[in-house]
């Protein structure tokens, strides 16, 4: 569940690129995607994907009621097999301004690698917790248990991102952190 002021800061983001394809990883009740829907232009197109159909059917009729349903194709299913499947199909690779990813944290590097595949050179890829409620600058024996098994992933990400060659990146302090990460090269 993405904060209001980072739904508002992507959907800027959006706008500013003039966006019209997009990847979102993590739907949940589909917050972000909405606030994706209604910045990308009439003919914009979301790929969102979730295993979870009911969690996104909670958000549904919002995203009805909003007159952008028809932009969005979800996919219930893991990401990672969704995404091999794009890539294989070679019109899909380097086709996406923007991708979202907001699920699976220990899955995020594996995300990265693909994604870096399929969003175009300018393009951006956001990812969710990225400062994993303030947990990734803490001692790990000061972190509470519950948070201790994806911090990890998360730092791993975050050291990995921050030597990628590949893209340029800043990390926000909204929400529980935003990384964007715009595509060099």
């Amino acid at each position: 569940m993405s904060p209001p002021d980072e739904g508002q800061l992507l959907s800027m983001l959006l706008k500013l690129m003039n966006a019209k394809r997009t990847i979102e990883i993590g739907v949940f009740t589909g917050y972000s995607l909405l606030a994706t829907a209604l910045a990308l232009p009439h003919d914009g197109q979301i790929v969102a994907i979730d295993p979870d159909r009911e969690a996104y059917e909670v958000g549904l009729p919002f995203i009805q009621k909003a007159g952008v349903e028809h932009k969005i194709n979800f996919i219930q299913s893991d990401a990672l097999s969704v995404l091999d499947e794009m890539l294989r199909n070679d019109k899909n690779k380097m086709a996406f301004d923007f991708v979202f990813v907001d699920a699976d944290k220990d899955n995020y590097i594996n995300y990265h690698e693909k994604a870096i595949q399929m969003v175009k050179i300018g393009g951006v890829i956001a990812y969710d917790n990225t400062l994993w409620f303030s947990t990734v600058a803490s001692e790990e024996e000061d972190v509470p248990e519950f948070f201790r098994p994806y911090r990890k992933a998360i730092i791993d990400l975050n050291k990995r991102l921050a030597s990628d060659h590949r893209v340029e990146i800043v990390q926000i302090s909204i929400g529980d952190g935003v990384t964007l990460c715009r595509r060099i090269i």
